[in-house]
């Protein structure tokens, strides 16, 4: 199983800032209207907008796609995971 880790892909395609399609989602952690946080195999990663939505969300492939108007993308190192989350979901 650990195997099958390693082999999933991460990645995203942005169209005109309003439609953010992923891969490799391992987990949401938290979203509002602006702000979205999930886990990838590559890290975690914040999205902030306005008007953020979670269109499809499938945890079993990996598949997530969000709707809304996207500002910024930003994956954070494993020691930021923890102060910076925290502020953003008070």
């Amino acid at each position: 199983m650990g195997e099958m880790q390693k082999t999933k892909k991460h990645s995203m395609m942005l169209d005109n800032r309003s439609r953010l399609s992923l891969t490799g989602v391992e987990d949401v952690n938290g979203f509002n209207d602006e702000t979205v946080s999930m886990k990838t195999v590559c890290g975690t990663l914040i999205i902030k907008g306005e008007g953020l939505h979670i269109d499809k969300l499938n945890l079993e492939t990996g598949d997530v796609s969000v709707d809304g108007k996207i500002n910024a993308m930003q994956y954070l190192s494993t020691g930021e995971q923890r102060s910076k989350l925290s502020r953003l979901f008070k």
